[in-house]
């Protein structure tokens, strides 16, 4: 071989070792870097899907499955095509009311995935997801002015809103498994909800209950609705069961703390959310102290929660959070069986009013069975029909036969 050659030989040799070094360094994988807490002002959404699948408690054959049905029917029989949920009618008149807030319709949205889950009939699933992908575009993000996802209704993100939509997605879950409608990852949707509760946080203790997201977004300190905080509890113990990720179940524990130091009130989603954690994790003495002062300030406004002029609405919160008191307290080995008969007497008060059946000495004929059958009015002065009535029977009495079928197990 020439010298000449040799050179080009050796150019040649150079050349691939560069062009293979270069190839081995632009295709080499970067070791991932440790993945961060999260923290209160992540804006980036997870696109993981849950390593958990849905544990339900099973509900054994019992003459009130066919009351929660009756409910889930009306509410079916009442929705519109583009899945818009029926919120107040008249059944003797007709005439038609209007929420101008959404929270109310996705809790009934989350109440019909239930009915799915009691039933096993998917007609309910199917319906309650025309409801949710209807009521989901009511969703609202903006990273530049607030943190995750919020419910757009009465010109507000409310702290509800979130709270109620994370639930509507938790509540399919247990009754499909699945976690994606359509085009829409659900997960995603229901943890961004999560992180504007979170960042509705304040550092004393409590929460703001609405965000105003109009140009450049600010809180309202003054506005407050009671029961919002205990659905923001429910809410993040939710997302930890569907994620299994700590951060949701400490900031669930965290809200708690500072709710059990609060004065005690008939608060049924704050029972929800200690009867979700006894299950999910455990329950503090101080805990249990405090559902049990929930239950006993219930039962003893019993007489006048009885009276006739009540409403089914706010009885059927009773027959939620005593039910929930009861899972929460068998789960932590703690007194629960006194609680059953005062659930039942409820019970037999609102279903009293499940049509056609009623307590007011009314005839009601085939024609207003056939429109109105199933949904519960809410007294003998008032012969409207609520969504909100029809969520609070549908979910109290399904918590109800849950902790039936615990304690017919334990037997």
């Amino acid at each position: 071989m020439s010298p000449q050659q040799k050179k080009i030989g050796l150019i040649a040799v150079l050349v691939f070792a560069l062009a293979g070094l270069l190839f081995f360094r632009s295709s080499r994988v970067t070791p991932p870097a440790d993945t961060p807490t999260v923290a209160v002002n992540v804006t980036a959404t997870s696109t993981w899907t849950p390593a958990r699948i849905p544990e339900t408690i099973p509900i054994a054959d019992d003459p009130l499955k066919d009351s929660i049905l009756a409910a889930g029917d009306y509410l079916v029989r009442q929705q519109l095509t583009n899945g818009e949920l029926s919120y107040q009618v008249d059944f003797v008149t007709g005439e038609r009311s209007f929420s101008p807030s959404h929270i109310r319709l996705i809790s009934g949205t989350g109440a019909l995935f239930t009915v799915c889950r009691v039933s096993g009939d998917l007609k309910y699933c199917s319906a309650a997801d025309l409801a949710l992908d209807h009521y989901l575009d009511l969703l609202v993000t903006d990273p530049a002015h607030f943190k995750g996802t919020c419910l757009y209704t009465e010109g507000t993100c409310q702290l509800g809103g979130a709270a109620m939509t994370v639930d509507a997605i938790y509540k399919r879950w247990q009754a499909t498994g699945e976690l994606i409608l359509h085009e829409r990852n659900l997960l995603e949707t229901a943890i961004d909800l999560g992180y504007f509760i979170v960042s509705m946080r304040k550092p004393e203790g409590g929460f703001y209950h609405s965000y105003d997201p109009h140009f450049g977004g600010t809180v309202d300190d003054d506005f407050f609705v009671s029961y919002f905080p205990g659905q923001s509890l429910f809410a993040l113990a939710q997302l930890y069961e569907m994620t299994g990720n700590d951060f949701w179940l400490k900031q669930a524990h965290e809200v708690n703390d500072f709710m059990i130091t609060q004065p005690v009130t008939e608060d049924h989603w704050h029972s929800y959310g200690l009867g979700l954690l006894a299950r999910l994790d455990s329950l503090t003495k101080a805990d249990q102290a405090y559902g049990e002062q929930i239950a006993d300030t219930i039962i003893l406004g019993e007489v006048r929660s009885l009276d006739l002029k009540n409403t089914s609405m706010s009885t059927a919160t009773k027959i939620e959070s005593l039910a929930s008191l009861a899972q929460a307290l068998y789960l932590s080995n703690a007194g629960h069986e006194r609680l059953d008969p005062e659930i039942r007497t409820f019970i037999t008060f609102v279903q009293a009013r499940q049509l056609p059946h009623n307590n007011c000495g009314w005839t009601i004929n085939e024609e207003i069975t056939e429109k109105f059958g199933g949904g519960i009015f809410s007294n003998c002065e008032a012969t409207t029909i609520r969504i909100d009535g029809l969520q609070n029977w549908i979910n109290g009495v399904t918590a109800y036969l849950e902790y039936r079928s615990m304690i017919k197990v334990q037997k």
